[in-house]
């Protein structure tokens, strides 16, 4: 058991720190006020090939492991947990999916593209549609369907809550085909924003993560080609499931680097700031705050890495990803809100940083699975 992290890694997490301070610091306090989406910093991130990590080289991406992306993630997230979550959408959810269970001819037309994060020197990222207003936590209530034609779907419905929603070229969509078959009658299509029928509809007005851009999708009447279907029919809720078992990782590493930034800030603050008489580090209700944090960051980092590890070792990793999940994501809403205690009257100021942290924090308890979600998950494999 190693506890040291190899030369490659430590690069990869350096080169993530070195993008964070230089490229996502500066104006990250004026995306969040504008609901700014990060388009400069995601082009930068595709030129460091953090946009397809661990895809095969073969397919475009950069062919590293697991534990590389958490690391990324964690530093990227400890300043602009916006960009972070694009760049995890793609990663862990669209680039993962495509290359896992998609086909030859649906690897080289989109996941090349995707995992550089460019085509034709534009943009190019995906986004991952399940969720809709009557689908949340219950993902199999689908509304949307996709009606057989024979040689295509007739695709109809509303997607809610969509990273990425309106700067992403490729959706990967969840609809129904077989209402008589559950679960099993659900497919995952790829559909492209530009076909006719697909509306990029409202966008979100968030508590956190305001860079992101989280719209509402539309169909309507959209013609999707049969080979733009993933897997065989009826694999689409598989699909899901399994995809987002991966995502989870990546979310929680968004959790960790979300606390593991608000108590850097605190610490450096609690030995600025002085009351009675003395820096308030040295007064031990401060400290024992930033005792608890440093170990529950700790925790978290170790639950994140073993289910990167497992998953890097093609061990099964659903039940350390909920863990993860589950614990650096409460981790993240505990630690930034004491930070903002910690930084007392300033904490409320944005210039200062912990309060938009404490806000984008909630947001990991909540997608990719709630927390309750994951205790579900998590009883469920434990009590087997």
């Amino acid at each position: 058991m190693q506890f040291q992290l190899s030369e490659e890694h430590v690069m990869i997490q350096k080169a993530a720190r070195d993008f964070a301070q230089n490229q996502c610091l500066p104006g990250v306090i004026e995306r969040d006020e504008l609901q700014r989406f990060p388009k400069e910093q995601i082009l930068q991130l595709a030129d460091l090939g953090f946009m397809g990590m661990m895809t095969d080289p073969a397919y475009g991406g950069a062919g590293m492991d697991t534990i590389s992306y958490v690391l990324a993630m964690e530093e990227i997230s400890k300043v602009d947990a916006s960009t972070s979550v694009c760049m995890s959408v793609n990663n862990s959810l669209v680039c993962y999916g495509l290359e896992a269970y998609g086909s030859e001819e649906q690897k080289l037309n989109y996941l090349t593209p995707l995992a550089q994060g460019k085509k034709d020197g534009e943009l190019y990222i995906g986004a991952f549609l399940l969720s809709e207003p009557e689908a949340g936590s219950d993902a199999t209530s689908q509304q949307t369907t996709a009606v057989d034609m024979g040689d295509h779907y007739l695709v109809n419905g509303t997607k809610n809550w969509i990273t990425n929603g309106s700067s992403a070229s490729v959706y990967l969509v969840m609809a129904q085909t077989d209402v008589s078959k559950g679960s099993k009658g659900i497919n995952c299509l790829i559909i492209e924003k530009h076909w006719p029928g697909v509306t990029v509809a409202a966008k979100e007005n968030k508590l956190g993560i305001r860079g992101s851009d989280t719209h509402t999708i539309m169909f309507t009447d959209v013609k999707v080609p049969k080979e733009n279907r993933i897997g065989a029919d009826g694999f689409g809720f598989t699909f899901a499931m399994k995809t987002l078992a991966g995502g989870r990782i990546g979310i929680a590493a968004q959790a960790l680097g979300i606390a593991s930034g608000a108590y850097e800030l605190a610490k450096a603050y609690s030995k600025t700031r002085k009351a009675f008489g003395t820096e308030i580090c040295n007064h031990q209700a401060i400290q024992f705050k930033l005792a608890d944090m440093a170990t529950r960051i700790e925790a978290a980092r170790l639950l994140c890495l073993k289910a990167a590890f497992e998953k890097d070792t093609k061990q099964d990793y659903t039940l350390s990803s909920s863990m993860a999940k589950v614990f650096a994501s409460e981790t993240a809403m505990w630690v930034t809100t004491e930070a903002v205690q910690i930084h007392g009257g300033y904490g409320f100021v944005k210039e200062y940083h912990v309060e938009r942290l404490m806000r984008d924090a909630k947001i990991t308890q909540i997608y990719e699975g709630t927390s309750e979600v994951q205790r579900i998950v998590i009883g469920r494999s434990i009590l087997k």
